[in-house]
């Protein structure tokens, strides 16, 4: 057995536990090809699924899913091309027009609470965002739209590592030549906020831009009693915490949702000793492309006025993120005709712009496109949100999320 077999039947066997088919939401919505085929596999989609639910991989290390994913296109008689390391692209038709459908593979450092008969074996780590949910929806499209009997063009499926790392696989897999020839692109993200069969669009920003700040501070140290005689390390990071996020909300537009929050911040260890180290760590946010790439001087500037009168010294390091995803207007009209044309005249609804970040905006710095955000809350119950050890979805949004894909793709190469 060859190690992309074994890779592959050490996943399958994680799929615990009975398999019953979904709702096909869409079901009777054609083409006809695309009935046939998630009539056919819907127990197999949710199969893949609940695998990569169950054996998740950190960003870069997604080398059974990738395995997966390849092992199941060949079986098809398609020609993926796994990518150095991980992730992977496959071209299904041919033609002069090219359009691509983005999934990501990796998982979070999370320990899952899920409770779940097909949770995640590994010890600290699950699939927290849905990206489980997202290959296996991309797998399945691109499965469905080789069964076509003719494309009017070439759909490009792009598994694309590390999502939830900065800085993210989308710039590896940019500079590794995925969108040559690329008219296009789309995606579609989980959102525990919508009910599953709608899919949210917004033309313009629908994320923001996220930056990791972390200052290190250095002082001699000293006595608590004597704090005139050093510089008082603790009283400047209290400074930072409480003054840098006010003073950049009277320097920038408040329009733009630009938000300084600090998660992480260590220093000393003695009641009575000024500490000669610190560190302080968070994300800087902001819904204003303009507004992003002025950011780092701005944070500098601020930060040296604030720690000039203390003596204190520091290290900024201010680590550019991703910019916000900018859905061009075109490509989102698409979208949200891709949802109607999927599950019907309720399927498609508006969003909002969320603060969280998404490196799909890469992408979207070369080509147009649009992300769509797809409802995975079963409708009664909580809304779990993303990125939290107890997040699941209801898998009735797998074919949701299949037909949204595929119409996309064909509206895409029809326009």
């Amino acid at each position: 057995m060859s190690v992309l077999d074994a890779s592959t039947e050490v996943l399958a066997a994680q799929a615990i536990g009975p398999i019953e088919p979904v709702t096909d939401m869409g079901q009777g919505k054609g083409p006809v090809w695309l009935d046939s085929w998630l009539a056919t596999h819907n127990r197999e989609l949710v199969s893949w699924r609940r695998a990569l639910h169950a054996r998740p991989e950190l960003a870069r290390q997604e080398r059974l899913t990738t395995a997966l994913v390849a092992s199941r296109l060949t079986e098809a008689g398609l020609k993926p091309q796994v990518m150095p390391g991980t992730g992977l692209i496959c071209d299904i038709g041919s033609g002069d027009h090219c359009v691509a459908l983005r999934a990501d593979l990796d998982a979070l450092p999370l320990r899952e609470m899920t409770g779940l008969s097909f949770a995640s074996t590994v010890d600290g780590v699950m699939h927290a965002c849905g990206h489980d949910a997202h290959t296996a929806m991309l797998l399945g499209a691109g499965l469905a739209l080789a069964t076509a009997p003719k494309l009017p063009g070439r759909v490009r499926l792009i598994f694309q590592p590390a999502e939830e790392v900065q800085p993210g696989g989308a710039l590896d897999m940019v500079a590794a030549g995925v969108l040559k020839d690329v008219e296009r692109i789309f995606a579609v993200h989980c959102d525990p906020r919508l009910p599953v069969g709608q899919l949210g669009t917004k033309v313009g920003p629908i994320t923001s831009a996220c930056d990791l700040l972390e200052i290190r501070l250095t002082s001699p140290g000293g006595h608590t009693s004597r704090p005139h005689l050093t510089a008082d390390l603790v009283y400047a990071l209290g400074l930072l915490i409480t003054q840098l996020p006010g003073l950049l909300s009277r320097r920038v537009d408040p329009r733009s949702g630009t938000v300084l929050v600090w998660g992480a911040v260590e220093a000393g260890a003695a009641a009575n000793a000024i500490p000669q180290s610190g560190v302080l760590r968070g994300t800087l946010r902001t819904g204003d492309h303009k507004i992003w790439s002025e950011l780092e001087p701005l944070v500098r500037s601020l930060v040296t006025a604030l720690l000039a009168p203390l003596g204190v010294g520091y290290v900024l390091d201010h680590r550019r993120g991703v910019p916000p995803v900018h859905n061009e207007a075109l490509s989102t009209g698409l979208l949200h005709d891709a949802a109607v044309a999927a599950v019907g005249p309720d399927g498609a609804t508006s969003t909002e712009q969320s603060s969280g970040g998404e490196d799909f905006a890469w992408y979207l710095e070369d080509v147009p496109g649009a992300m769509g955000r797809l409802g995975v809350w079963s409708g009664d119950g909580p809304q779990k949100d993303l990125h939290q050890p107890t997040f699941d979805l209801d898998e009735r949004a797998l074919p949701v999320g299949v037909r949204v894909l595929v119409h996309a793709a064909l509206a895409s190469l029809a326009a």
